[in-house]
């Protein structure tokens, strides 16, 4: 991978023009080949980027604006169609090197599975790392109809990878009972339903170590976020995902890396979905990059 050239496409608002000075790397994850329902979560980078051109550089919640965050955005990988293996593969490859030049990742997505190689190579290079996972689902699958690479999996692989009582799920409401019970037999943590009360009891425990956070759009409710694969009702707020956002921003916590995932632009001809993940990363961007 190159990176020594600006992205010829459309770019995130105010993104940097060199990949030597920038800190961060936002990158997009274009691959949807596992889903178990509706696709089109490929075309949501893209489409963050574009939708991005309406947003204030300036964050009230904050105080800061995206000027001051030097992060660079590297456009998609160019993930090979309907080849998993392969992508995940590409993906972790593309980690190494942004992690080896010493930038911060920012993942968009695409669907979840492509969390799992991101989670891998971060916790190559911080082996003492925490998982913080906002969803409306478990994701603990061993496999999906017999397929092991599947959209419903990227949890339970990291949790076997780095320890099941280093990853916290926020926000889940739903996935099989024997999910649930793997989670409470290995000592992982799921929040259900809800995300800030619990995260912010969570937090405390993380300080200082680092932290990968990652994002399925899906943890909204469908009234707030209906652009996705797998809609499911009883979800929270716009409002209680961005102050979850800014409860991180504000906890003793070591962001080390992001993603956000599953939108899915077709399913949401108002585009609200696509606007709101667009000012979801500029919060994680001003609020998580010191």
């Amino acid at each position: 991978m190159r990176f020594d050239e600006a992205y010829s496409g459309n770019v995130f608002i105010k993104s940097h023009p060199s990949y030597e000075e920038s800190s961060v790397v936002l990158y997009g994850m274009p691959m949807d080949w596992t889903v178990s329902y509706r696709p089109g979560s490929r075309f949501g980078p893209a489409r963050i980027r574009e939708v991005s051109i309406g947003l204030e550089e300036y964050s009230a919640y904050l105080d800061r604006e995206l000027e001051e965050v030097k992060y660079f955005d590297a456009g998609d990988i160019p993930l090979p169609f309907g080849n998993p293996q392969r992508s995940i593969d590409m993906i972790e490859d593309y980690i190494d090197q942004l992690l080896a030049d010493g930038k911060i990742p920012f993942g968009m997505g695409g669907e979840h599975l492509v969390s799992w190689p991101v989670m891998k190579a971060v916790a190559k290079k911080n082996p003492d790392l925490a998982i913080i996972h906002m969803d409306a689902h478990t994701d603990l699958r061993e496999e999906y109809e017999g397929e092991p690479l599947s959209h419903s999996t990227p949890i339970r692989k990291i949790a076997e990878h780095i320890g099941p009582e280093n990853v916290y799920s926020f926000g889940i409401r739903s996935g099989m009972k024997e999910e649930f019970q793997w989670a409470k037999e290995n000592g992982m943590h799921i929040s259900k339903f809800e995300v800030l009360e619990p995260l912010k009891e969570i937090l405390p425990k993380l300080e200082g170590r680092p932290v990968y956070v990652t994002i399925d759009i899906d943890v909204l409710d469908p009234a707030h976020a209906p652009g996705t694969g797998t809609v499911d009702c009883g979800g929270i707020t716009s409002k209680e995902l961005l102050a979850s956002i800014h409860a991180i921003a504000h906890s003793g916590v070591n962001v080390v890396g992001a993603d956000l995932v599953e939108v899915a632009p077709i399913y949401d001809p108002s585009e609200q979905t696509a606007n709101t993940a667009s000012k979801l990363i500029r919060e994680m961007l001003l609020g998580w990059v010191k």
